[in-house]
């Protein structure tokens, strides 16, 4: 009823009626009240306004689940799309020389581009060759590949695959300008690929090519006990490796080590190589919870953790890991999409529930 009454009394109010007097002198009724049509003109106005304001607070209130939501869901599952990337291939380092060799004719950089393919192909089979490619020793390049020993074939393939173009992104000199790069090494944390020309100068094997150390400090009076016993299991430990080289990762307490020597050592100079590593971490590294060391002919790395070493796949087994890893990738994902349809419809839910509330009014 009140929305029938309001024009009446809206146009009682605007326009009042009022007595005037034509030329003639006669008397009759005129609607005057120009002041408040004015004053009703800005009330509706104003309403109008508040009318809009109402509306649009109402569209966000309804919306604010559906922001909330979204935040939620992009900060708890953005950690596992982490989790279940591919980690084998994030770069390490690069060594590359720096001089390079005229290539007028081209044979350097065919000779390096038939050493890059043989390797790749090789590494769908092993995981460690050395060969080379050029039969004249001016322009010959001689190089090698080496995948972690825990990798199966496939991940060892698709490894290597990736170095070829980043050597000639990364050190450039890959003969369009004319030149070659004589020397270089990319190191992926799965796998890494060196080469060299005839005649360039021979490093030693266990020269550190680069090393990297965990910020944070053991806190633990044990810590250099256990970290030094865990050592010594690794250096006994690649003695006895199989194909491709020396390879050992396992655990003393909370300290979980990993070491492996380029397939070309034999046992005992790998576990020198390997013993000399772990010397280099503990004077590079000292207290700290993790640390990688990478030799020429070998590397190792050492992670401790305070509540023990958590439940990890023997790493030789490397099929196991990577179906391990794409369950919980799958599972994790069925999660989120299960999740996802069912916070759609609580707050398609909600949204109704609102909109029917304030429909009432």
């Amino acid at each position: 009823m009140v929305s029938y009454l309001k024009p009446a009394w809206l146009l009682c109010f605007v326009f009042k009626p009022s007595t005037t007097k034509n030329k003639n002198g006669k008397s009759h009724f005129v609607l005057s009240g120009h002041k408040n049509a004015n004053f009703m003109h800005n009330l509706l106005v104003k309403k109008k306004k508040r009318n809009t304001t109402s509306k649009i607070s109402r569209s966000l209130t309804v919306m604010k689940p559906i922001y909330q939501f979204f935040a939620v869901f992009w900060l708890f599952f953005l950690p596992f799309t982490v989790i279940s990337g591919d980690n084998n291939k994030n770069l390490i380092f690069k060594g590359c020389a720096s001089q390079k060799s005229p290539d007028p004719t081209g044979a350097f950089s065919q000779n390096l581009n038939t050493l890059f393919t043989s390797l790749l192909s090789q590494s769908a089979q092993r995981s460690f060759a050395s060969t080379t490619a050029g039969t004249d020793n001016a322009t010959a390049v001689t190089g090698v590949f080496q995948c972690r020993g825990d990798l199966p074939a496939a991940e060892c393939y698709d490894c290597v695959s990736k170095i070829p173009k980043l050597v000639s992104k990364l050190c450039g000199g890959g003969g369009d300008d004319g030149n070659v790069v004589v020397a270089a090494r990319v190191q992926l944390s799965g796998c890494y690929i060196r080469y060299e020309i005839s005649g360039f100068r021979q490093t030693s094997g266990t020269e550190m090519l680069f090393r990297v150390c965990g910020k944070k400090q053991s806190g633990d009076p044990g810590f250099a006990g256990k970290r030094d016993t865990a050592f010594g299991a690794a250096e006994n430990g690649v003695k006895t490796g199989g194909d491709g080289g020396g390879f050992y990762a396992g655990q003393y307490e909370s300290v979980y080590v990993l070491g492996q020597c380029e397939g070309s050592l034999g046992n005992s100079d790998c576990g020198e190589c390997v013993k000399d590593g772990f010397e280099k971490a503990k004077s590079e590294c000292g207290d700290s919870i993790s640390g990688q060391v990478y030799l020429h002919k070998c590397f190792v790395s050492y992670s401790y953790y305070s509540h023990g070493v958590p439940n990890i796949s023997p790493l030789s087994d490397g099929e196991k890991r990577q179906h391990t890893e794409r369950t919980i990738a799958l599972a994790v994902g069925g999660v989120a999409v299960l999740g996802f349809v069912i916070v759609c419809l609580l707050v398609l839910k909600s949204a109704m529930k609102k909109k029917s509330k304030y429909d009432s009014y």
